[in-house]
């Protein structure tokens, strides 16, 4: 009979200035959870209601949505507020726990780039992070603006260009589309 081989885990990076980013980590997690994989996504800078957290309350317990932003658009400029700080790092160590805790086979940082960018986080905290990653689980890092140091530890990066955007035509985010 042949053995069943073991999960290998990956780092993935999703970033660039185009749209996809995110819909992309979340079409991977719609993949696992058709294989009956669990996958935890941990949003930071985000707290609105999004598409992805209702389709993941239909999808439990196999994809599980935390957002770490606060209400409201975060205007980060060089001094970062206190509260946006604080959000990012407890929700650094909810991802950290929901790694360890041989649970989920899937680990997506949605706009950890972006926190990191917008100094919420420091760039060494989320290496450390990697550190620890478990063999078998993969972890997705998406959002604009990835560090060097976040590309060379992946194994896997792409990179989303813009080349044209309805955006610039003044068209809102959308329902079911962008939101």
């Amino acid at each position: 009979m042949e053995e069943k081989r073991k999960f290998k885990g990956y780092i993935q990076v999703y970033t660039g200035n185009g749209k996809g980013k995110t819909t992309a980590a979340l079409g991977l997690a719609l993949r696992a959870a058709g294989h009956k994989q669990r996958v935890y996504i941990g949003q930071f800078l985000k707290a609105h209601l999004y598409g992805e957290l209702l389709s993941a309350k239909i999808l439990a317990p196999c994809i599980t949505i935390e957002q770490f932003g606060r209400s409201g658009f975060i205007h980060v400029t060089k001094d970062p507020d206190e509260e946006d700080i604080q959000r990012a790092q407890k929700g650094l160590k909810k991802c950290l726990n929901a790694m360890l805790s041989k649970k989920y086979r899937i680990i997506v940082l949605d706009e950890i780039n972006v926190a990191v960018y917008f100094k919420l986080l420091v760039e060494k905290e989320v290496l450390e992070f990697l550190d620890q990653k478990p063999e078998e689980v993969e972890v997705i890092l998406t959002g604009r603006y990835a560090p060097a140091s976040f590309l060379k530890r992946a194994d896997l990066v792409t990179e989303m260009k813009e080349k044209k955007h309805y955006y610039r035509k003044g068209v809102k985010a959308r329902e079911g589309i962008e939101k």
